[in-house]
């Protein structure tokens, strides 16, 4: 447990110096403030964490700020290494989070069912029950059916 707590330490600390050194360090135009990154995992003996990042825009600018993240991964880790303080720094892997593509989706179709109970709703407004209001039968009924 103390090794997962320790990796879980050194990956929020990897989040805030990457996220802080892509705002402040890294003169890459590709690298704009339109990349944010979103969490970090760190393997369990601290050699490899996988950064993952969003970037708001169309896909030509997903693909250069991939390329300005790669490019950049060796400032990137010098400054983890100098403020982690471990013996050995762990390898950066960049990975395009999927967070807003998949929240995009899920409003896309919680849209649809809004938009399917809508017409449910409008179609059923005015209508009446097939039967009677009440369809069960009551005991003094059947007399009443035979006279």
């Amino acid at each position: 447990m103390a090794d997962n707590a320790r990796a879980k330490k050194l990956a929020d600390l990897i989040r805030e110096v990457v996220a802080e050194k892509l705002l402040r360090g890294v003169k890459d135009p590709r690298l704009g403030t339109h990349v944010t990154i979103t969490d970090t995992r760190v393997t369990g003996d601290l050699r490899e964490a996988t950064v993952f990042y969003t970037v708001y825009g169309d896909d030509e600018e997903r693909a250069a700020a991939a390329a300005g993240l790669e490019s950049a991964k060796g400032v990137l880790r010098s400054a983890v290494g100098s403020a982690a303080g471990t013996k050995f720094t762990p390898t950066l892997t960049f990975i395009a989070d999927a967070l807003p593509e998949n929240a995009k989706t899920i409003e896309d179709l919680l849209d649809k069912a809004r938009a399917s109970d809508a017409a449910v709703r409008e179609v059923s407004s005015g209508a009446q029950f097939a039967g009677d209001a009440d369809p069960y039968k009551k005991p003094g009924d059947e007399d009443d059916a035979t006279e």
